[in-house]
Order: structure tokens, then sequence, then C-alpha cells
């Protein structure tokens, strides 16, 4: 397992638990986070032992976004367009394209670029004192870190449009309400409740989980006939899985399956 300086890595029961190390910045991305994470995802998409991860905040943040402080220290010349396709772009791609389940237990504050990368995962668990901003409208700056393309898909162009105008600071109960999360636990509680679904999905079937997750993002962007095509093609590669056979037996036989993801 890779040596990480702005990270916290472990692996247990199939669960890839990642969490973000910069407390004394409410974990804002500066470069060398941006790259570990990146690898870090990569690292749990080819280990097979992976089969579900868990991403979170150390301290009393989630992600504060981009570390400003860190700009200065960029080459002089880059433009943000660079700086996106280096960091933030490569993220939250991975994080939409990983076929296994990706679980957020969103701690504190998700600001910018951090409210993207808990848009970007499957679930979203919250604390009761998790909170959310877009912020980049703060500083003078248009969406980016996928918000402009989660944002609306959950909570309607409208709202979208005055979360990102207003720049409000969304309470988890409200953000629950809008749709942003899927559940918020007393803080507390808040890491065994998550941890354990992460291992729950780890114990089931992978191949399946992945090729969901692959129809649903499809399907969000095309066509309805062109969703149903698609559908029909996965169901052909789940059909042929050990983890199909092994739940239709376990159906037949009035038990628990036990799925390999394979």
């Amino acid at each position: 397992m890779a040596d990480y300086k702005t990270l916290l890595h472990t692996l247990a029961d199939g669960v890839a638990e990642i969490t973000l190390n910069r407390p004394e910045a409410l974990n804002a991305f500066d470069d060398l986070m941006a790259a570990e994470f990146q690898e870090a995802l990569k690292s749990a998409e080819r280990d097979p032992a992976v089969r579900a991860l868990l991403i979170t905040g150390a301290g009393k943040g989630f992600c504060a976004g981009q570390d400003l402080g860190a700009v200065r220290e960029r080459p002089e010349g880059l433009s943000f367009r660079e700086h996106l396709l280096k960091t933030y772009n490569p993220i939250v791609a991975k994080l939409r394209s990983i076929e296994k389940p990706v679980v957020a237990a969103v701690n504190g504050a998700a600001v910018g670029a951090g409210f993207g990368l808990a848009l970007a995962c499957d679930i979203r668990y919250a604390s009761e004192t998790a909170k959310f901003r877009m912020a980049f409208i703060g500083i003078g700056l248009a969406p980016d870190s996928g918000t402009s393309y989660f944002l609306p898909r959950l909570v309607g162009m409208g709202r979208a449009l005055e979360l990102a105008y207003t720049n409000d600071l969304v309470d988890a109960a409200t953000a629950l309400q809008l749709g942003l999360v899927n559940k918020v636990f007393a803080a507390s509680e808040l890491m065994n409740i998550s941890r354990a679904l992460a291992v729950k999905l780890a114990g089931g079937p992978t191949k399946a989980y992945g090729l969901t997750k692959r129809a649903m993002l499809r399907a969000a962007s095309g066509a309805l006939d062109e969703a149903l095509d698609y559908e029909a093609h996965l169901q052909d590669i789940a059909g042929r899985t050990g983890d199909h056979k092994e739940g239709v037996a376990a159906f037949l036989e009035k038990r628990p399956p036990q799925f390999t993801g394979k």
C-alpha cells in the first residue's frame, strides 16, 4: 500500500477507506493531495481485493475545495483549464467511472471542489454538522469539479442556479430535503454507519454494481430507446457472471448468497 503524505488509506473487509488528511486546511486540495487522491482511486480500481470505497475527511471538514494559498505556488502562466485537467477533472471522472460502489461520509464542510467531490460519489451519507456551498461565485469563478453537471440533475435547474448565484451555505437538514445527500446521522454515528454500508456493498455482486452504475450514467444523458438497448447489452454481460449464478442458486436454495465479485 502506498505511503501517502496527504491521505490516510486503509483496506479492510473489501473496503478501501480513503481519508483526505489536511485537517489544518479543512482538507482543502493542494496539488500534492490532488495527485495522491488520483493515484489512490486508480489503485482501488485496479485492486481486486477492493470491492467498495469509502471517502471522508480528517478532522472537522470533509473538503474545503481548492487551497487558495497553494494557488500562489503554481507555475506562472498555468491556465485554469490546465489546472482542472490535471487535478479535479480526473478525480471526478474516476469517481464516476470506477465500477465499484463509492460511498462518501461527509463529516463537515464540503465546499467548491469538495462539494463536487461529494456529488461525484455514488451514495452520500452526512453528519448533522455537514455543510455544503458552491463557493465559486464568491471568488468570481464559474462552477467546476462537475458541480454544473451534478447539481441540476439532483435538485433541478432552478434550485441549482439559486445555490450557485446566492452562494448560500446549505446545512445537512436542507441538503437532505433537496436530495443532495441520501441520509443524515449524528456526528458520533456517521463513520460506523457509513463503514457498515460500505462493507455490506463490498459483500455484494461487484460486477452487477458496476454494470448498474454504467447503465444509469448512460441513461441519464441519453434517450429511453438507447437506455433500453444498453440495459439489454449490460444484462447479457451480468447474466454470464458467477455472482448471477450464485444469486439464483441461493434464492432457490433459500440461503444468503455468497458473492465473490466475479
